[in-house]
Order: C-alpha cells, then sequence, then structure tokens
C-alpha cells in the first residue's frame, strides 16, 4: 500500500525531470480509462483533465495494478482490495475508490466464519497442503480425486460434481480436505468446513437467537461447501428434514458442489438417515437426500493406518 503523499512527491518529481511535461501529461490523458470518461462526457476539457492530474494518476495507476493483480494480500493500491475510479460531477473528476471482486469475496468469507462457529476446525488440519502431504497407496486416488476437483471446480456451472470421502477414524480424511480448502483459496474460490455434528448442535441453538434463517444460508450460497464427518451426528426428522434437505437441495439447484468426509459409504449413510431419535425409520426422506448425494459426488475409500 502506497501512501497518497508518496504518489504526489513522485509525480512532481517526474514532472519536474521531464523534458517534455506535456508528454508525460498526454500519456496519462491518453489512458483508456480518461478516454471514456471523456467520451461520455464532452464537456471536459484539457483545463479540466490537468486539475485533476493526481486523480488520474492514482486511477490510471491502480488499474494498471489490477490488471496484474498478485493478490490481495499483496495489493499495491492505496486501499488493499480497491481501486479508484474517475467519475465526473458536473464540476470537477473525482476519483472514488471501490472494492474489487477479490476484497469483496474475502469479506464475505469473514463475515461466514463470524456467523457459523463450528467452522472451526482443529489447526493442523487447515495448515495440510497437498505439496507435503503423505500419499500412500490407500489414499493416493482420494487424494488426486480431491487435487483433480481443486483445480478443474467452477462453481455454478452444471456439472460441477463434489467428492465423498469415507474410511474408518483417523486415515487423513479431514485433513485431506483442509488441504482442498488451501488449494481452492489459491484460485479464489472460498469455501467453508464446517464439522457436520457441531454445526447440527449449533443450528438447534440458532433457533432461539434467531439467526437460523441466516446461517442456512450462508452454507447454501458458499460457493464450496465442505461437510466433514458427515454420519456422526445424533440425527433428529428435524436436523435431516429442516436443515441438511434445504441446504443440499439449494446447492443441487444452483450447481455448487459439496465436499464430504464420512465413516460411512453410501448405502451406510443412508441407513443412518433413515433412523429419527425415535426409532422410526423414514426411508423415504432419507433416499431423497441420499439422491442429492450420490449424483453430484464422486465417492474414493480413503484407507491406512489411524494417523492420529
Amino acid at each position: 500500500m502506497e501512501p497518497l503523499q508518496n504518489i504526489l512527491k513522485r509525480f512532481s518529481s517526474l514532472q519536474s525531470r521531464s523534458n517534455h511535461p506535456e508528454d508525460w501529461l498526454d500519456h496519462y490523458f491518453e489512458h483508456p480509462l480518461v478516454k471514456e470518461l471523456v467520451a461520455r462526457h464532452p464537456e471536459i476539457n484539457r483545463d479540466i483533465l490537468e486539475r485533476a492530474v493526481s486523480k488520474i494518476y492514482q486511477a490510471v495507476r491502480e488499474e494498471e495494478a489490477c490488471r496484474a493483480c498478485p493478490g490481495l494480500d499483496r495489493c499495491p493500491n492505496l486501499i488493499r482490495g480497491h481501486r479508484a475510479h474517475l467519475t465526473w460531477t458536473g464540476v470537477y473528476i473525482e476519483a472514488p475508490l471501490k472494492a474489487c471482486e477479490k476484497w469483496e469475496a474475502y469479506e464475505q468469507q469473514k463475515k461466514r466464519q463470524k456467523l457459523i462457529q463450528s467452522h472451526f476446525i482443529p489447526k493442523q488440519i487447515f495448515e495440510a497442503d497437498f505439496e507435503t502431504i503423505e500419499q500412500d497407496a490407500g489414499r493416493a486416488d482420494a487424494i488426486e480425486a480431491v487435487l483433480r476437483f481443486c483445480l478443474t471446480v467452477e462453481p455454478g456451472r452444471p456439472g460441477s460434481k463434489g467428492i465423498y470421502l469415507y474410511g474408518p477414524f483417523g486415515v487423513g480424511k479431514s485433513y485431506i480436505m483442509g488441504a482442498a480448502a488451501k488449494e481452492l483459496a489459491k484460485r479464489d474460490i472460498h469455501s467453508l468446513m464446517v464439522y457436520t455434528p457441531d454445526f447440527f448442535r449449533e443450528m438447534k441453538d440458532s433457533i432461539q437467537d434467531r439467526s437460523l434463517q441466516e446461517k442456512l444460508n450462508v452454507l447454501k450460497q458458499v460457493p464450496v461447501l465442505i461437510l466433514d464427518d458427515i454420519g456422526a451426528e445424533t440425527l433428529s426428522p428435524w436436523t435431516r428434514d429442516e436443515v441438511l434437505s434445504p441446504i443440499l437441495q439449494h446447492r443441487m439447484n444452483e450447481n455448487l458442489p459439496t465436499l464430504y468426509t464420512s465413516n460411512y459409504d453410501y448405502d451406510l449413510l443412508e441407513e443412518h438417515l433413515g433412523y429419527s431419535e425415535k426409532g422410526g425409520i423414514e426411508q423415504m426422506k432419507a433416499k431423497r437426500i441420499m439422491e442429492r448425494i450420490r449424483h453430484y459426488t464422486e465417492i474414493y475409500a480413503v484407507k491406512g493406518p489411524n494417523r492420529r
């Protein structure tokens, strides 16, 4: 981030050293941003442009920086994640700041994480990385599939299938998904990973503080949702029918992929979803949910020793 004072000093220095200051100004006044503004407002003349040269300089510089964006963390603009846009007030040129898409996505992610408390997964999970993760025979296919998903997925487009990883405790399913979250971030694709048993408990508590619908919307709309350890929760008809089912239905309709980890394969998860706390079996409701999982994920077994 460069202070405005430094920008103005450099501008003055360059102008004073130039043998042809008019040529230097023309370089900026002929920039597409300025030409577009003048085309919309023909009353803007050379004198007006010269009075606004510092604003024009900032807008042009930040536009060029955004075209070669190095990422939000290394944003060189005056205000991180923002750039100046030239506007005409009818009297003079202004350069208000507007947030870029990366900043807006970053803010949305912060809001999601603040709202959904159960997104907190053990720190070591989010330290996972595909470059260092051990690819033994029992996990190689699963790791390759998840990495391929991360490199190619386009949330919102038809055909964006998720991944379903299943296997015994401690074989690294959650660790693989932590690496996925980091890899997706490299492509500016936001994800949210929730520990499913805690999430369902949190949803029950949300009825009291009236935040239930807002939290459901977060999981419905996040580009990639990761449901960790699905099947480990104590299930009730309400959590199945009023929480899980609407989330998966919306994501299916909007072509938003979901990733899962579980100790159960498809058939065992369907059996789990068919039971209620009262002991009844509701197979049709379980089958409806499983249709949204089976047909919109690719399934991989994860095997190996317990790494915990």
